[in-house]
């Protein structure tokens, strides 16, 4: 069988005949529940950015907007990017594993 359809329509109908295979073959493994597969691995990651590994991207974000600072290009981004990080690093980790674990 040859396909006739050319541009963006052969995209559009591969894009539908994968959507279609994914939803015969794949929608029992897609189901969230109380898959407990990957927890020690969420666990230690979440402990490295809630302490010392977050606390380490802070201080090498800050040395880096001092860097560009001493390099003559001043920018406030470049000090409000690395409180950023920080404050991402410290709370984002609780706010994502919060959301991701609600029940909707």
């Amino acid at each position: 069988m040859k396909l006739t359809m050319k541009g963006k329509g052969a995209s559009l109908m591969q894009g539908a005949a994968v959507v279609a295979v994914a939803g015969l073959f794949g929608s029992e493994v897609a189901m969230a529940g109380a898959d407990t597969t990957f927890n020690s691995a969420l666990t230690s990651f979440t402990g490295f950015l809630e302490g010392s590994g977050g606390k380490i991207i802070t201080v090498l974000s800050l040395a880096g907007g001092i860097v560009g600072l001493a390099s003559g290009r001043f920018s406030l981004g470049q000090i409000a990017i690395p409180v950023g990080v920080g404050v991402g690093a410290g709370t984002g980790v609780p706010i994502v594993t919060a959301a991701v674990t609600a029940t909707i």
